[in-house]
């Protein structure tokens, strides 16, 4: 739809804004449906929680023990973590677990209690019989059940009731658990409550002692065969130990071993000391044995302390000579004699040289003889010492096997003892800190929480409701809808007047005593539109609506009046499909009008009909035509107008709705202002969108809106009419004074 704007302009679409007091306002508009609505749903609710059954809820508290007493420090043989969080977690959930749900079931005979073994409901049976009466569902087969079969159906029944209704709360951050059990009987509760736990303990007890003799049975028979195993692993022991003479295998390898540390030793040094000398016979034989002085400048040699004597003596021997030739001559007998004494010692040399190289050979061949005996004796030792590691191991894998089956026996022995001890006691793994009594009051329905419940969630349904009713009314409600919805001037508002249903408002209503709030709101709309018109020359106006039964023609009629209280004024009924103001006013049906003037057949002056009380001139509709649209669109209909313009101030011209035919859209060509009635909270906006369009694509000038039959009672909850309507009486007192 196009926004119509004032002189047919178009208006951007104003920036949405949240108005709270829309939303307040639409409260306020149905606060009375509202809260009948809430107080209705709130006392059907009281009365559906009167006739409810009581539940009672009984609750015993639990305390989980971490660590049981024993009576003496024996592992347990059915071992759970106590020390962890799943440990409780798991505690909790065998409360809650149908073992002791069927164990309490069968201990207090629910199958016997009238309040387990109830007929189906009323609503159960009615959706049992409309599922057998749809026929393409499924159809249950009928069944022939064993007694065995309809026991446990009727235990499963039994466990899924009593799921419902034990409740399992552990205390945060302790070893508490509360058990709660709901029940029409109150004394009945508190007996499941505390049947609940007591099953729970002797469940545990049962199956610890079932455990423990478990346990203690299967020790006993593993007892044989590990004595059996003992022995037979000690004999083959001592057999191998008489077989292999054995008597300290440990000390035996360890001599062993410290006499091949040895000899492997003396080896190393044996074959360092002939390669050593190998060495050195290499370089005597490359010097060459009669080569002296090579073989004495050999480090071996040099260093030879019989060696080093004789060369003291050679040189002690050179130094004499030395000095006694600077004395004497070659021939002096001390000089011959010196020389003979170096000749004997350098010839000494030469001999200890040789014995010493001779010696060097002998003690190659020793040394390589004295490395080959200890290769030999470090060969016999690895043998023996491999021979006795292997004994040593088969030794040592016996012995182990012997331990390993002496540990197992004596494990299992000192646990069949333990476990044979402490079988006939068992500490309780919880114990009762409060046992459930009988409560005094119930703890549902709660009644008073019901009732206060339905209040508010059907005080919000109304509201939701009441949103929802708005939003889908899309009528035209206040001046708001008309200047931002319809983008057009609010030139008044006709309040509602009671009648009679079926009879229309009377139409001198205008001037009688107990109007005068219905009359000032005339003269508002009258002002409202002159002074729109200030700066136009609007004497002829035109008046029209979206459909039939809008107020038109009261509309029409009332601001005549108002008008002619101050100007000459002729109202012209030019709605020759469905008149109206012949009878309104009382007019003859055959008196003369408009349509007789327009064709010609009658005078002016006898179309007219003065109206007695008022002095309107009024020209009605005359003959009902055959063809009124070609009617109105002569050029005769416009000649009239001028003519009638120049002996009349104003002329209000009733045409016929928008919607229904195009008589309006064709006057609409002729006349100076034309105003648009809108029935208030009945003509649907887009219906309106729709008139106003026609009217200015045919470019008539719209000078606003009349909103008509306004209901003053809801003024409050469509926004702020002041202005329009003189809603606080101010007219009445002032005349008062």
């Amino acid at each position: 739809m196009r926004n119509i704007e004032l002189n047919g302009k178009a208006k951007p679409e104003a920036e949405e804004v949240i108005d709270l007091r829309q939303y307040f306002n639409v409260i306020n508009k149905y606060k009375f449906k509202i809260f009948f609505l809430a107080l209705f749903v709130a006392i059907f609710a009281g009365i559906i929680a009167m006739k409810m059954t009581p539940i009672y809820k009984a609750t015993a508290t639990l305390l989980i023990e971490a660590e049981q007493a024993q009576a003496v420090n024996f592992q347990e043989v059915m071992g759970l973590d106590s020390g962890r969080k799943e440990y409780y977690l798991t505690q909790f959930e065998i409360l809650k677990s149908q073992t002791i749900a069927k164990k309490v079931i069968e201990r207090l005979n629910f199958s016997e209690l009238p309040e387990f073994n109830k007929p189906p409901s009323t609503f159960a049976s009615l959706k049992t019989s409309i599922r057998q009466s749809i026929p393409f569902l499924p159809k249950q087969k009928n069944i022939t059940l064993s007694q065995e079969e309809v026991a446990e159906q009727k235990m499963q029944t039994l466990l899924s009731i009593f799921s419902d209704r034990l409740t399992i709360s552990p205390v945060r951050k302790t070893q508490l658990v509360k058990i709660s059990f709901e029940s029409e009987d109150a004394k009945f509760a508190a007996k499941v409550a505390n049947a609940v736990g007591d099953v729970y303990i002797e469940n545990h007890m049962t199956s610890k002692m079932d455990v423990s003799q478990k346990a203690a049975g299967w020790l006993s028979s593993r007892l044989i065969d590990l004595r059996v195993r003992l022995d037979e692993s000690e004999a083959k022991l001592q057999s191998y130990r008489e077989q292999e003479n054995l008597i300290d295998v440990e000390g035996v390898v360890g001599l062993l071993s410290k006499e091949l540390e040895q000899t492997a030793n003396q080896l190393v040094v044996s074959r360092n000391d002939k390669n050593k000398l190998q060495s050195i016979m290499r370089v005597i034989n490359e010097y060459g044995r009669n080569d002296l002085s090579r073989l004495e400048s050999i480090p071996e040699i040099t260093s030879h302390k019989v060696i080093q004597d004789v060369k003291k003596e050679v040189a002690s021997a050179e130094r004499k000579v030395s000095e006694l030739a600077q004395v004497y001559g070659f021939k002096h007998p001390k000089m011959i004699t010196a020389k003979a004494e170096l000749k004997t010692v350098k010839s000494n040399l030469s001999k200890q040289v040789r014995s010493l190289v001779t010696g060097i050979e002998k003690t190659v061949k020793t040394s390589q003889a004295n490395v080959t005996a200890l290769e030999r004796e470090l060969k016999r030792i690895r043998a023996e010492y491999q021979g006795v590691t292997r004994k040593e191991n088969d030794y040592r894998k016996l012995k182990r096997e012997v331990q390993t089956n002496r540990q197992l026996f004596d494990t299992f022995l000192s646990r069949s003892k333990e476990t044979e001890v402490t079988s006939d006691f068992n500490a309780a793994v919880a114990r009762f800190t409060d046992r459930a009594y009988k409560p005094n009051e119930p703890v549902k329905p709660k009644k008073s929480l019901i009732v206060m419940l339905a209040f508010v969630a059907s005080f919000g349904l109304g509201i939701v409701i009441a949103f929802v009713i708005e939003t889908l009314n899309d009528t035209v409600k206040s001046s708001s809808d008309i200047e931002n919805k319809l983008a057009q001037r609010m030139l008044g508002l006709l309040p509602m007047i009671a009648h009679k249903k079926g009879e229309d408002l009377g139409i001198h209503y205008f001037f009688e005593k107990e109007a005068r709030q219905f009359s000032e709101s005339v003269r508002t709309f009258r002002t409202g539109f002159v002074l729109s018109q200030m700066d136009k020359d609007s004497k002829i106006i035109a008046i029209t609506s979206s459909v039939p039964n809008e107020g038109k023609t009261t509309t029409s009629s009332n601001l005549a009046f108002s008008l002619g209280q101050m100007e000459k004024v002729l109202l012209i009924d030019a709605d020759m499909r469905k008149p109206s103001v012949c009878k309104r006013f009382g007019i003859p049906a055959y008196h003369p009008g408009l349509s007789n003037l327009i064709i010609g057949s009658e005078k002016a002056e006898d179309c007219m009909f003065v109206d007695e009380k008022s002095g309107l001139s009024i020209m009605p509709c005359g003959q009902m035509p055959a063809n009124p649209l070609e009617l109105l669109s002569s050029p005769r209909f416009a000649k009239i107008l001028d003519v009638l313009k120049t002996k009349f101030d104003r002329i209000v011209i009733d045409t016929a709705p928008v919607q229904a035919v195009s008589d309006s859209l064709v006057i609409s060509r002729h006349v100076d202002a034309l105003i648009y009635v809108v029935r208030a909270d009945s003509t649907r906006m887009g219906m309106v969108k729709t008139g106003l369009g026609r009217l200015i694509d045919a470019n008539a000038k719209v000078a606003g809106i009349v909103l008509n039959q306004v209901d003053m009672k809801k003024v409050g909850s469509y926004g702020n009419y002041h202005g329009y309507y003189d809603y606080y009486g101010y007219t009445d007192e002032r005349k008062t004074a």
